[in-house]
């Protein structure tokens, strides 16, 4: 019998911040089985060198979003970023109270510009909510939630679980679920529908157990899934399977042409 290879999707990753060459980060994640990525904007201008990259490979795909961090400086710009070929979602753009690098005046006006981006120009919509759960919400309600949402690098426990699935959005998982010191997120990873699940490693961010404390890469996506895995007692292949296809769903991800090479 043949053996199935696992094949994973990292759906948040910015390889605009690496400091590793983007061709060997994804030969490295290659060999780990990961063969699907989202380079993701959090500024205009880096948007911009996401949608670049997507651009010279097969198997990467891109965001154009503000992070709540630069909500200060506007989006002017980023509207004429989201038409240009591999742009899949809105994002990352969202509240975070905990750092406020920007106002939170400003990061609620922002936000909301980018929800409706994404309703004007059908796409997804990714995510960043730190400390800003209601704040969050209530953008979301006053906007109306996009079809397709993502709350990206997902922190909260069973509570902010039940009230991100009633309005039908999605939940990505990153390094954070492997910590001892996570164990709300570990049962909402529990909880939570396998077909609502997404994986990532935010890297260069967040290195997850057994790394953790090293830069981040694509290829730790790996260790994600299968920690998820183990909490649920599945069968490692079953939720690299899923979570791939719901995540390209999602994004709407057709292949490339020869989109498995690089």
């Amino acid at each position: 019998m043949k053996e199935q290879r696992v094949m994973w999707f990292d759906n948040h990753c910015h390889f605009t911040s690496m400091k590793a060459d983007t061709k060997d980060a994804l030969d490295a994640a290659h060999t780990m089985g990961v063969s699907r990525f989202l380079t993701v904007g959090c500024t205009v201008a880096d948007s911009q060198a996401a949608i670049g990259i997507a651009g010279r490979y097969d198997n990467v795909w891109a965001t154009a979003g503000v992070h709540p961090h630069s909500a200060k400086g506007g989006i002017e710009g980023l509207a004429e970023l989201l038409g240009q070929p591999g742009v899949v979602a809105v994002g990352e753009c969202g509240l975070d109270y905990y750092y406020d690098n920007s106002p939170r005046p400003e990061q609620r006006d922002v936000f909301a510009a980018q929800v409706r981006l994404a309703h004007n120009h059908d796409l997804a919509l990714v995510i960043h909510s730190r400390q800003a759960w209601d704040d969050t919400f209530d953008v979301l309600s006053s906007e109306g939630v996009p079809n397709k949402t993502v709350f990206h690098c997902f922190t909260g426990g069973p509570a902010e679980l039940d009230r991100c699935l009633q309005i039908g959005a999605y939940v990505s998982f990153s390094g954070i679920v492997t910590y001892p010191s996570a164990p709300e997120l570990q049962q909402a990873a529990q909880l939570v529908p396998l077909d609502r699940v997404m994986v990532e490693t935010d890297s260069p961010y967040l290195a997850p157990v057994p790394v953790r404390g090293k830069p981040n890469q694509p290829a730790n996506v790996r260790h994600v899934g299968e920690f998820i895995a183990s909490l649920r007692d599945l069968p490692v292949e079953m939720v690299a399977e899923v979570t791939t296809a719901t995540t390209m769903d999602f994004y709407g991800i057709t292949e490339k042409a020869g989109s498995l090479g690089h």
